[in-house]
């Protein structure tokens, strides 16, 4: 019999009944590991088919622009296949003017850019020795000249870059015809490809199903459209800020301006830097700070009314949610992974949305509305 001073044995089920946290924490975890293993998984299989995904993707943004067009012609008693036609050609009659209108202004002023690097290298020598830091020329002129040598060695040892970019161009050629192809199909037997799908699921799953899928396609066109949108205006109001400064270049600067909008946050920043900068080359300090003045006023324009106008409610992610999924997708596939991943995180969001609402419907635990006390209130009250 155990004297009153020693404790008393735990049983195995009073000991383990004591750290319940240890049990959920496990079990979290490895499920956690599980969904993590097969999300990386999926990354790596999407990588090595990357010139396969990227051209769906594509095919899928070219299809949410031409559908409603598409499906216009069709209730006017256009046989569908003659209106996906009617709307490929058009689109492409569209494309090829507007690119007779861009493509020459852009090589002429692009052909100005070496001789403004050049002056803008000049420029900045001259600050660095006349203005407050006061260095000594021949050093800067030494940095100056080891940073072209630094460049000129590197395009030396990349002996293969012509076949590479000669590679890359082919691939981009490739993929582009193919989302082409693609795109005209699905406009065209969307209808059949969605009967299709759905007669494969059971009975009591394909409501759900066809809810979410359109509910992720109006987010992907409300993506395409608002992104272009958003662009345009950019590019309009910085294009004409930069040409009223006195900078040149204004057309690449457009052209940068417009494609940009589709790398939310990082594009618009990378965008407004570069017109700053060709500001301050052509037209100096001045004209510079007015462009600056200028982005910053149509960047936060774009943010807080432009931009929720325009998406709505369809595309509802956090400037957090952004910026790491734009990292995560520009580190695991460059500049394409950038381009898809904000994109995708707005169709995943949506369907998530959806799923989440259905199974909380009719929950009352997730009813109530959570008070969430404002920094330095006392939330015991």
């Amino acid at each position: 019999m155990a004297s009153p001073n020693e404790p008393a044995n735990e049983g195995p089920t009073e000991g383990a009944g004591r750290l319940p946290w240890l049990r959920t924490s496990s079990d979290v975890s490895w499920r956690l590991l599980v969904v993590f293993g097969a999300l990386l998984a999926a990354g790596v299989v999407l990588a090595r088919l990357q010139l396969v995904v990227v051209p769906i993707f594509i095919a899928l943004l070219i299809t949410t622009a031409l559908a409603p067009p598409a499906r216009w012609l069709e209730r006017r008693r256009v046989p569908t296949a003659l209106a996906t036609a009617l709307i490929f050609l058009g689109s492409f009659l569209v494309v090829g003017l507007v690119v007779a209108a861009i493509v020459p202004p852009v090589i002429d002023e692009f052909s100005n850019l070496g001789p403004t690097l050049r002056q803008a290298g000049n420029d900045i020598e001259d600050w660095l020795v006349e203005g407050p830091l006061g260095l000594d020329r021949r050093d800067v002129t030494d940095y100056r000249d080891g940073i072209g040598d630094r460049i000129a060695d590197l395009a030396g040892e990349s002996s293969g870059g012509v076949v590479a970019g000669a590679r890359t161009a082919l691939e981009i050629l490739a993929g582009l015809v193919l989302s082409i192809v693609l795109a005209f199909f699905f406009v065209k037997d969307a209808r059949t490809f969605q009967r299709w799908g759905l007669s494969h699921l059971p009975v009591d799953r394909r409501e759900f199903v066809g809810t979410a899928a359109a509910k992720a396609w109006h987010t992907l066109g409300n993506y395409l459209t608002g992104a272009a949108t958003i662009g345009l205006v950019e590019a309009v109001v910085i294009g004409l800020a930069v040409g009223i400064a006195g900078g040149s270049l204004v057309v690449p600067v457009m052209v940068l301006t417009f494609a940009a909008a589709f790398f939310p946050i990082v594009g618009a920043i990378v965008a407004g830097a570069v017109a700053v900068m060709v500001t301050f080359v052509s037209g100096g300090f001045g004209p510079a700070l007015a462009v600056l003045v200028v982005v910053i006023l149509v960047q936060q324009f774009d943010t807080d009314f432009l931009a929720p106008l325009i998406y709505g409610r369809a595309v509802r992610l956090h400037p957090v949610v952004v910026l790491v999924v734009l990292t995560a997708g520009g580190v695991l596939a460059g500049i394409v992974g950038a381009f898809v991943a904000v994109p995708t995180a707005a169709v995943v969001s949506a369907v998530g949305s959806e799923i989440w609402q259905r199974r909380t419907a009719d929950d009352p635990r997730f009813s109530a509305d959570i008070a969430i006390p404002a920094p330095g209130e006392d939330s015991s009250r």
